[in-house]
């Protein structure tokens, strides 16, 4: 946008007056026509000064996404809809980090942090690259719909690739920290704002979230449903919350008092604006059904507490004043948290007093930025098997094959909500790149994700070119897993396996299962590597492959960091946010939102991979666990481990410290995740960690559905992977302190 500034004397005072299309921008020096231009004032001051100079009809157009602009007020038009679920989306060039299950596996929050920073610098940098050019159109603001919080409770859920996993506590942690790295430390303003959601309760069926009515008890609600969500509120003081398109227990979630004005703002003291999910109010009377006119669900949204609509049913507010099913006080309540959220963004200010406002555009896609998406891929990858130390492979081993459907396709590294960038990296250009000049690669595609797939060569003809690639080469490179285009968002696909987004099954389609196996039968050592945004039941695979890498949909720096880790670059210690289930059968109905034998946290299963499980090409021994309380005060419970690299290399180990509640007269988890730390340790180095357990770590869900801490036996343990149950326990007092050493 061109901006034309000249010089009018008044008076003998001169006033820089910034004209533009939107309207007008004063600088900082003169005085101000009305209170809200004023940025020495209170933002609740400017924020009720503009909203009462705005008519009805005004009012009612900035509550939906594309709000248009007010020119008689300087208010510029505003699309509040943006994208940065792992790096900026949906705008054109922006560096790609790993897809949000991808960052839960690294078990990092201090390297989330530095990822969310990088994503908000890039989105600063392009939005006001496109506000320089005239352009405030859909995925160019600073209101960004993430991260995406919700449970990852079953693997058939096509949408879990966007979450951290099925922990509350680790999505909690992860999500506080991707919130601060958004929202920036500035006390005045926001570098953009944090989106929580899906709120609340929601994690498919995709082909039926618009109608579906997810039911649980106030325990599993209380226990697995909010608290990741609560933590983001409190730790990370997020400015916005999206409700979800399903009902709870019969309550429209964005339709609903209860879930928004009671949970959220009253309980929580949420004080920011509720958005919708894209067509929730539309589905309130056309797929709920609860009420029979867009009018009439219009009214609902608003009075439970939804200030802004993606979608455009608001039109019929000014209707819905007509008939008295909600007054413009209403509508005023929720223009202040809208304009709130604005003003705290800096567009009603001069650009020289917002600090974001000068990011370079030349942080876009920056050498920094590109190794931090190459350093967040490596920590991503889970070493799930190594059979007689077969990894990692030496460079000079001769002829490689690279084989899979995996290998050589950049969107699968993309997973969904993604940018584009400028040079993504496949497994088969990592693995290239890294054994130039040393020893030869052969690639074969050898089969498709799925049978039948429209327009692929012959499916003999690509699994003969596969085996006779695999037998000129000394060690085979296997490319498997899932695509962004059959797992994902309300998707039109029904193919073996898939149903909408979602999967029917979670083992690997068998025209994949059975390349491996044919490869497998050829005598080679085989390396089974995973892109995939959920777990799969490879239970062949872990019982005849010697080596298998998770690696998720991994961005841009994927293949780079593949082969890194592959070829003995980099020491993996990621670790699985997700249970790997061996099938199915092994889990409750996709549709029953009870948590019971689902997750770590209540299955009561052998899984084929446990959550938080991941190896090393070190090894690491514990010392003896110290706990240190004040037994029968509110006082924090401390707990020390020591943890030393027994092995020959440097590497990473991920300390994770858990409780289990003994004897509870309610049900409770197994065992709940209350602390971990990744760290980074030198061949023989010993570090020891410090956790402080506070008193809700210990708490329970009461027969009054209230959480509180009661007296009793509890179970502490740390390692480098869940407890065994029956480990040897000391007890101390009203705590259990355990001696691990796995």
């Amino acid at each position: 946008m061109k901006i034309k500034a000249r010089i009018i004397i008044v008076k003998g005072l001169f006033i820089l007056l910034m004209l533009s299309s939107a309207g007008f921008i004063l600088s900082a020096q003169q005085p101000y026509e009305f209170p809200y231009q004023n940025p020495g004032i209170s933002v609740e001051a400017r924020v009720n000064d503009l909203v009462s100079r705005m008519t009805t009809e005004e009012k009612i157009s900035q509550m939906m996404n594309n709000a248009p602009a007010i020119e008689r007020l300087g208010i510029p038009a505003y699309n509040w809809w943006n994208e940065c679920l792992h790096g900026v989306g949906r705008a054109g060039l922006a560096t790609v980090f790993p897809q949000a299950i991808g960052l839960g596996a690294t078990w990092d929050e201090d390297l989330i942090l530095r990822v969310a920073t990088a994503i908000s610098d890039e989105a600063r940098a392009k939005h006001h690259e496109f506000v320089r050019n005239g352009s405030r159109r859909q995925y160019q603001g600073l209101t960004f719909w993430t991260p995406n919080i919700n449970i990852f409770r079953d693997p058939r859920w096509g949408r879990g690739q966007e979450t951290y996993g099925e922990d509350p506590f680790l999505t909690g942690k992860i999500g506080v920290q991707f919130i601060k790295g958004l929202q920036g430390d500035n006390p005045k303003y926001f570098k953009t704002i944090a989106t929580l959601k899906h709120f609340a309760v929601h994690s498919g069926p995709e082909p039926e979230r618009h109608s579906f009515d997810a039911v649980t008890d106030e325990r599993d609600f209380r226990e697995t449903y909010l608290p990741q969500f609560e933590m983001g509120i409190k730790e990370g003081k997020a400015y916005s919350v999206m409700c979800a398109y399903n009902r709870y227990n019969g309550e429209i979630c964005c339709g609903g008092s209860n879930l928004l004005n009671g949970i959220l703002r009253t309980e929580w003291g949420f004080d920011g604006y509720v958005v919708s999910d894209c067509g929730a109010i539309n589905d309130i009377y056309n797929g709920h059904k609860v009420v029979s006119t867009p009018v009439e669900a219009a009214a609902m949204g608003v009075l439970a507490g939804t200030d802004l609509e993606c979608g455009s049913v608001y039109r019929n507010l000014k209707e819905s004043l007509g008939k008295n099913l909600l007054t413009e006080k209403d509508i005023d309540i929720a223009l202040n948290r809208l304009f709130t959220a604005r003003f705290r963004l800096g567009m009603f200010d001069p650009p020289e007093m917002v600090e974001y406002s000068k990011i370079p555009y030349s942080v876009l896609d920056s050498e920094q930025n590109k190794a931090l998406a190459k350093e967040t891929a490596l920590k991503s990858i889970v070493l799930l098997k190594n059979e007689n130390n077969l990894l990692p492979l030496k460079k000079n081993i001769g002829t490689v094959a690279v084989i899979g459907p995996n290998s050589d396709q950049s969107f699968v590294l993309l997973g969904n909500y993604n940018g584009t960038p400028s040079d993504p990296v496949t497994p088969l250009r990592g693995i290239k790149e890294e054994l130039a000049g040393i020893s030869d690669v052969l690639y074969a595609q050898g089969c498709t994700w799925v049978a039948g797939m429209p327009g692929q060569r012959p499916p003999e003809e690509l699994k003969a070119e596969a085996i006779e690639v695999a037998k000129k080469s000394n060690v085979v490179i296997m490319c498997m897993g899932i695509t962004p285009r059959l797992e994902g968002e309300e998707m039109r696909v029904t193919v073996d396996g898939f149903r909408g987004g979602d999967r029917v099954r979670i083992d690997l389609p068998d025209v994949q299962q059975e390349l491996i196996k044919e490869i497998h039968s050829l005598g080679k050592p085989v390396i089974l590597v995973l892109l995939n945004g959920s777990a799969l039941a490879i239970n062949w695979e872990k019982d005849n492959i010697p080596a298998i890498i998770e690696t998720w949909y991994g961005g841009q720096a994927a293949g780079q960091a593949l082969a890194d880790v592959i070829f003995g670059d980099y020491n993996p210690g990621g670790r699985l946010p997700v249970t790997f289930y061996k099938s199915t059968e092994d889990l409750p109905p996709f549709t029953d939102y009870k948590m019971d034998n689902r997750t770590y946290r209540y299955f009561r299963g052998e899984p084929l991979y446990e959550f938080g499980y991941g190896l090393s090409y070190s090894t690491f021994k514990y010392g003896k666990l110290k706990v240190t309380s004040k037994l029968g005060t509110e006082q924090p419970v401390s707990v020390s481990v020591t943890v030393k690299n027994t092995g020959k290399i440097a590497g990473d180990e991920v300390v994770q410290l858990y409780v289990s509640v003994l004897g509870a007269s309610v049900p409770v988890p197994i065992r709940s995740l209350k602390g971990f730390k990744r760290i980074h340790l030198a061949p023989g180095e010993s570090k020891t960690l410090l956790f402080e357990l506070q008193p809700d770590s210990f708490s329970i869900i009461d027969e009054n559905f209230a959480r509180v801490v009661r007296p009793g036996k509890f179970l502490i343990t740390a390692g480098g992977h869940q407890p065994q149950i029956h480990t040897l326990v000391k007890e101390t007092g009203i705590l259990k302190k355990v001696m691990t050493k796995f």
